[in-house]
């Protein structure tokens, strides 16, 4: 196992390859045991936080992984950092800064499951494929992982000239970090539906429902399609939405269709985020994500597609870190 702070980290040809996850809090925690039960590629080697009395690290310390509550200081100067190949950060937008200072210091790459989006935004079934060779990647938001597939799919088959998207979220699955977030969640995950969706503009907008019992995610995804092409192929729009509904089902097996997608013509209306009247076809599809239960409660289904996403990111950013290494040309 390579032990140098080359950029390599972890193993190089063989075996799994060594992680650590920064933030002992519910995401970290449930990404820590996604990794353990699902992850044929990848292993915990270490975990850091900040509260040495969270319940993270002292679930990590009882499944063998080495801990400290020292941060991402404590976390570089641990030996088993040694072995660490890729970080996830799962602490906040405003502590990602130091994070990703001290972990590119040192070399290894970085998934950021929170809103800074210091590197570029990251939604596996859209465009992981393009960002292989990027050392920090953004996972965007909970709202983002969940309504940028279905932004996309829209885009793909028609010309989308405004995408809103409304998530709705258990008020008892928001911690500390999501809470501390909002103006994030709202900005980054409108950038991404433009950037990654494809939308001309883009809005988000963030409810914590206070509902009990606690309520599963719900996202309403609004698109306006462009009337200037011509008349909508529906049956294009269903298809495609229902191809990228089972593509993400495929590593989110909570994330489903509430009904069929709906549309509906816009004669004309005045559009503010456009700033011009629209005429064409409003989409609107409705989702739900639902928690795999391996940690957090299945309610928790906006977290859970968070460390899903996570994990079907990392294990293809080392495939390919590790698919480089074996194909490169000795000197």
């Amino acid at each position: 196992m390579s032990t140098d702070d080359t950029g390599t980290g972890g193993t190089a040809t063989g075996g799994t390859v060594g992680i650590a996850i920064i933030g002992s809090g519910n995401i970290g925690t449930d990404l820590m045991i996604k990794v353990k039960r699902l992850s044929a590629e990848l292993h915990v080697a270490a975990m850091a936080g900040i509260d040495p009395d969270s319940d993270g690290l002292a679930r990590a310390r009882r499944l063998g992984v080495a801990t400290t509550h020292e941060g991402v200081d404590g976390l570089v100067a641990l030996p088993e950092f040694a072995d660490v190949a890729l970080v996830f950060d799962a602490t906040s937008a405003g502590a990602h800064v130091r994070n990703d200072e001290v972990v590119r210091a040192h070399g290894r790459l970085m998934v950021d499951l929170t809103p800074a989006a210091i590197g570029p935004y990251v939604v596996p079934v859209v465009n992981l494929e393009q960002q292989l060779a990027a050392t920090n990647v953004n996972l965007v938001t909970c709202g983002g992982q969940a309504t940028v597939p279905m932004v996309a799919a829209v885009s793909r088959v028609a010309t989308v000239a405004y995408a809103e998207i409304v998530a709705s979220i258990a008020s008892k699955s928001a911690g500390p970090g999501t809470r501390a977030n909002i103006d994030e969640f709202t900005q980054t995950t409108a950038r991404a539906i433009e950037q990654i969706g494809g939308a001309e503009r883009g809005k988000a907008i963030i409810v914590l429902n206070p509902a009990e019992p606690p309520l599963m995610m719900r996202d309403t995804v609004y698109c306006l399609v462009d009337g200037a092409d011509g008349p909508l192929d529906e049956d294009a729009v269903r298809r495609s939405v229902e191809d990228m509904v089972a593509a993400v089902s495929g590593y989110v097996g909570g994330y489903r269709l509430k009904q069929r997608v709906q549309f509906d013509a816009v004669d004309e209306a005045y559009v503010p985020a456009l700033d011009r009247p629209f005429r064409g076809t409003r989409v609107t599809i409705l989702l739900e994500v639902a928690g795999a239960g391996h940690y957090l409660p299945e309610y928790a289904g906006n977290l859970d597609i968070m460390t899903s996403a996570a994990l079907r990111t990392a294990e293809r950013l080392v495939a390919e870190r590790r698919r480089a290494q074996l194909t490169e040309v000795p000197a």
